[in-house]
């Protein structure tokens, strides 16, 4: 494959052919289609300025556990570096590339109140913490007189990687984690997701300024997809009872306060 001799909107659509082909292997596939997608992306961007965006924040996850019950919120972080194609003349429209580090999960916790009056306070979180690449395109409105602040939203298609989880640790020694808890070994490391949401970008001077970005991030493939199967009733030792299908897939909504870093291209003409 002759990429550096594609032209950009080629490269595009022979990566979206790769997507929704019957992949060969999946690691080629994969290396593959990250390459074009890669390549057309920065094809997009190297006769334009560049801003790199340093982002970091507050991070609220949800899980949806079908036939598991109900979850509580998991309070986290995340924190991402970017870099986002501008145009000097015009720049109400813009592509990015953004890499970053996510946990997600969901969490249980409890209160027992004792008739003494005593309160003792149970919780455990259920955490996966993901490192996720996400290529979008943002839509800019001028705010104010001067046009030097601008609000934008934005979305794109995400992969998520998952680089370590605490479900091994939650279940070891735990009688009760074959029936009611999910499986590692049911894990996929590998996720396909959105992103979408909306912001404010400033200026602190000419190449340098800051951005305010809420957004929602609900995962399209399942994080835990663990097929039915008998195990140990922990109520009933020397029984068995049979655990449904569990599938459980991925939300976070995310505030981010970044640092907007400029590299311009200026053209002289001759």
């Amino acid at each position: 494959m002759f990429i550096g001799k594609m032209k950009p909107l080629n490269v595009g659509l022979v990566a979206l052919h790769l997507l929704f082909s019957p992949p060969k292997t999946e690691k080629m596939i994969r290396f593959v289609f990250t390459t074009l997608l890669l390549s057309w992306f920065f094809g997009q961007t190297t006769a334009q300025s560049t801003a790199y965006i340093i982002n970091a924040g507050p991070s609220v996850g949800f899980q949806k556990w079908d036939n598991g019950g109900d979850r509580q919120l998991l309070f986290k972080y995340h924190a991402s570096i970017a870099v986002e194609s501008v145009d000097n003349e015009d720049d109400r429209g813009s592509l990015f590339a953004q890499f970053g580090y996510h946990v997600k999960g969901s969490a249980n916790r409890y209160r027992f109140l004792f008739q003494g009056g005593g309160i003792n306070a149970f919780s455990e979180e259920f955490r996966y913490n993901n490192l996720s690449l996400l290529l979008g395109a943002k839509q800019k409105f001028p705010m104010g007189a001067t046009g030097r602040s601008r609000y934008f939203y934005f979305g794109g298609i995400r992969g998520d990687y998952t680089l370590s989880t605490n479900i091994d640790e939650l279940a070891s020694g735990n009688f009760y984690a074959a029936a009611y808890y999910p499986q590692i070994g049911a894990m996929n490391r590998w996720m396909v997701g959105v992103s979408i949401g909306g912001g404010i970008q400033f200026e602190f001077g000419e190449l340098v300024g800051g951005q305010v970005t809420l957004s929602v991030n609900p995962d399209l493939t399942s994080q835990i997809n663990q097929p039915p199967g008998v195990v140990s009733d922990p109520f009933n030792p020397g029984q068995n009872i049979t655990v449904s299908a569990r599938r459980v897939r991925n939300t976070t909504v995310e505030l981010s306060f970044g640092l907007r870093l400029l590299k311009k291209v200026v053209y002289v003409e001759d």
